[in-house]
């Protein structure tokens, strides 16, 4: 009886080697598949941020136009039809009681 059981270590500590390397070969391809695919979520999520970078300094560009003085200034003079005041029309405003 005691050889038989001698007989059953050496292929039992075989059996114990090849499954342990076979889970760690499955192991190894799961961990590489999420390696890629965070990889390639992280490459998608870069361009959406540099595409995103391109259309926030195209709308900063673009209120700067919008927002400039003479810009301002124009549509002003057109649609409320204001005008710079005469010298006479101008008054200056103090502090100070008139007398």
């Amino acid at each position: 009886m005691p050889s038989s059981r001698h007989n059953l270590l050496p292929g039992l500590a075989l059996l114990t080697v090849g499954l342990s390397v076979v889970g760690s070969a499955v192991m190894l391809v799961n961990a590489k598949h999420q390696s890629r695919t965070l990889f390639l979520r992280l490459e998608r999520l870069k361009e959406a941020r540099d595409q995103l970078q391109i259309d926030w300094g195209r709308l900063q560009l673009e209120q700067s136009t919008w927002a400039t003085h003479g810009r301002v200034e124009a549509i002003v003079r057109e649609r409320l039809s204001m005008v710079d005041p005469s010298s006479d029309e101008i008054v200056l405003v103090t502090g100070e009681e008139p007398d």
